[in-house]
C-alpha cells in the first residue's frame, strides 16, 4: 500500500459528476458530525468539555453514537434533536444510513474492569449512499480477521493516534494498513484546546512518512470522487 501526502484537489474531492457529496467536520477529540442531503445526520462520541477540553459543543442530529462509556465519549444530552442513540454493535438502518457496530477490545478507563476484563469499544461504519465511513472510537489494540471482516470496505477511517486510552502512532500506522481505507482522517491526539495528555499528531505523520498537511475546516467527498492511494487529511476542529 502506498500511502501519500494530502494532495487532494477539489476536483478530486468535491467534483461529483452527478454524485451527491457528504460532509464530515471535527469537533475536537473523537467527535464529528457527518452529513449528507437527505439523509440522517450523524455525531459521534460527544465529549464533556470540562474533562476534555475544546468549546461546548452545540450540535444537532438525528443520530449519536457512543463508542464507549467515558467523558471524552458519551456527552449525548450535549446533542439536540437526537431520535437515536447508539451504544453497542448491532446493525441499524436509520434516515437512509446503514450503520454497523463491531465490538472490540478498548483502552478507555471510563468503566469499571473485572479481573481479566477489557473495556468494551465499539466501531461503527455509516454506510451512505455507498461511501462508508468508519469510526474506531477508542480502539487500543489491532483488532482480529474477524472484526476487520465485519467492517467491510472502508472509504474514510477516523483513526485515533495520539495513544491514551486509543491506538498509538506505531499501532495506527499498522491498523491503516490492514484497513486499506481511500482516506484517512486523524483524531484523538493532542492539540492546543485539548486538557487531556495524548502524543501530538506530529508523530503519528512521522510513522506514515509524511510532512504535515495543511488542515481544512471539514471533508467534502463523493462516491465517485474517492482517491486511489490511501491519503492523509487533516480536519482543523471546528467551534459548534
Amino acid at each position: 500500500m502506498q500511502v501519500l501526502e494530502k494532495e487532494i484537489s477539489l476536483s478530486i474531492i468535491i467534483s461529483s459528476g452527478g454524485c451527491t457529496f457528504m460532509e464530515i467536520t471535527w469537533y475536537g477529540h473523537s467527535c464529528f458530525r457527518l452529513t449528507e442531503r437527505n439523509y440522517a445526520t450523524v455525531v459521534t462520541d460527544p465529549f464533556d468539555n470540562k474533562s476534555i477540553g475544546y468549546d461546548s459543543l452545540k450540535l444537532k442530529a438525528d443520530i449519536v453514537t457512543v463508542s464507549h462509556e467515558a467523558p471524552g465519549h458519551n456527552n449525548v444530552d450535549a446533542v439536540k434533536g437526537t431520535s437515536h442513540v447508539i451504544d453497542g454493535s448491532g446493525e441499524f438502518e436509520i434516515g437512509g444510513v446503514f450503520i454497523t457496530g463491531v465490538q472490540t477490545d478498548g483502552g478507555g478507563s471510563g468503566r469499571k474492569k473485572g479481573k481479566g476484563d477489557s473495556v468494551r469499544n465499539t466501531i461503527y461504519v455509516f454506510d451512505y449512499d455507498g461511501i462508508t465511513v468508519a469510526h474506531m472510537g477508542d480502539l487500543k489494540q489491532t483488532p482480529t480477521q474477524s472484526e476487520i471482516e465485519s467492517l467491510g470496505t472502508i472509504n474514510v477511517a477516523l483513526v485515533p493516534v495520539g495513544g491514551g486510552g486509543g491506538l498509538n502512532a506505531a499501532k495506527a500506522a499498522e491498523v491503516i494498513s490492514l484497513i486499506e481505507p481511500n482516506i484517512v482522517i486523524p483524531m484523538h491526539y493532542a492539540t492546543p484546546a485539548a486538557k487531556v495528555s495524548l502524543e501530538s499528531l506530529n508523530k503519528f505523520l512521522k510513522e506514515m512518512g509524511l510532512s504535515k498537511p495543511d488542515a481544512q475546516p471539514s471533508l467534502k467527498l463523493t462516491r465517485c470522487g474517492l482517491p486511489d492511494e490511501t491519503r492523509v487529511v487533516v480536519l482543523e476542529y471546528q467551534s459548534s
